[in-house]
């Protein structure tokens, strides 16, 4: 069935914009080009969206011969201001965007293990409030936070539990009740994977991965077919918990001693690098075989289990971890974890960094803010 045909003007405009967002600004014979549509309509859908406010005239091609195809139009960038939160046990930090996802500002704060909730969760509203003046930005129309812990897939929203600070959950509710804005709420780790699958390891040709993040804490995101997969409660890639050879029991239903995580959260890497003499500050950037090697057996266990379930062709190892560990952990890894499971998996060290949460927040807030704002 042929689409109507104010449908059809829609799918033209969006992709138009898509383009603009992702080429920079573009002549309308650029657009033509690139959409593969007529003049006639590349010039009704571009004095559309010239109307609307999303798109307006940024210079020209300095082509001898002027005219209407000679200026060049970009995407009004101010007409909505973003917000990302990266929202840590005993830290926040706060990026301010336009609609094309660059950053305006950009903050942290750090926040007391013994912090009461409340003012807690108000010294982090009125830090992204001072961000967002700070960047010009008198409306946020959208937010997305990206925090520890289970996000519930019904309902969106931070799951309560005893092992995470209290003032998270308050923050949440407090962003919502205070701003005028789509608050959106995210595992810090699966936007972790929305970045470095769009921005960073993998970008190229890897729509399905999975993201081991180690760090104080231990979890996977899992990207299949180039979708996020959450789970039916919101649990999938909760792989501190995973039973492993090498620890000192089970984990169980109430913590994850005895899981994958006693071998690889942090504490466990730094005790580690004690073992052999090293001082774990630097002991991931020393380039000690014996301590590489022992950590990439017990960073390859988990990847193991990982690859016997899904199967994914890659995996990136993030967090503190895997940034400082970099490209030579992650050729260890994929080298014992090649003796270790028969299926082919590539390992790569994380591209973005500490800064991937960040990151794939903002992104999430680009998208949900554009999906608003575009025809």
């Amino acid at each position: 069935m042929a689409a109507s045909p104010s449908t059809a003007r829609a799918i033209n405009d969006r992709l138009a914009l898509r383009l603009l967002q992702d080429e920079g600004p573009l002549t309308a014979t650029q657009l033509k080009t690139l959409t593969g549509l007529s003049r006639p309509t590349v010039a009704d859908l571009v004095e559309r969206l010239r109307d609307s406010g999303l798109v307006h005239v940024v210079g020209e091609t300095g082509a001898e011969r002027r005219g209407p195809n000679a200026k060049l139009y970009g995407i009004v960038a101010d007409r909505a201001h973003l917000a990302a939160l990266d929202v840590r046990t005993r830290s926040v930090g706060v990026v301010v965007a336009d609609l094309l996802g660059r950053t305006l500002a950009e903050a942290s704060l750090p926040v007391d293990e013994d912090a009461a909730p409340g003012p807690a969760a108000d010294r982090a509203v009125a830090l992204l409030e001072r961000t967002a003046a700070e960047a010009g930005a008198a409306r946020l129309h959208s937010v997305a936070v990206g925090a520890p812990g289970l996000i519930d897939p019904a309902t969106r929203e931070l799951r309560d539990t005893a092992q995470l600070p209290e003032w998270h959950r308050r923050l949440i509710a407090a962003l919502q009740e205070r701003l005028p804005a789509t608050v959106l709420v995210e595992n810090e780790v699966n936007l972790a994977a929305v970045a470095e699958l769009r921005e960073g390891a993998a970008r190229e040709h890897r729509d399905t991965f999975v993201l081991l993040w180690l760090g104080q804490g231990v979890g996977a995101a899992v990207v299949l077919d180039g979708r996020l997969r959450r789970g039916a409660s919101g649990g999938a890639g909760e792989i501190g918990f995973l039973p492993v050879p090498g620890t000192s029991g089970l984990p169980s239903a109430h913590g994850c001693d005895g899981g994958f995580d006693e071998l690889a959260c942090a504490g466990a890497v730094d005790a580690l690098a004690r073992a052999h003499g090293l001082d774990p500050a630097t002991a991931l950037e020393s380039g000690d075989d014996p301590f590489l090697d022992a950590l990439a057996d017990r960073l390859a266990i988990g990847a193991a289990a990982v690859a016997a379930v899904l199967d994914p062709g890659c995996v990136v190892l993030a967090g503190e971890t895997g940034h400082r560990g970099g490209p030579e952990l992650a050729a260890r890894v994929e080298a014992r974890l090649a003796e270790l499971s028969p299926l082919p998996t590539e390992v790569r060290a994380t591209a973005l960094g500490d800064a991937a949460i960040l990151r794939g927040a903002l992104l999430t807030a680009r998208d949900a803010a554009q999906d608003a704002l575009f025809p």
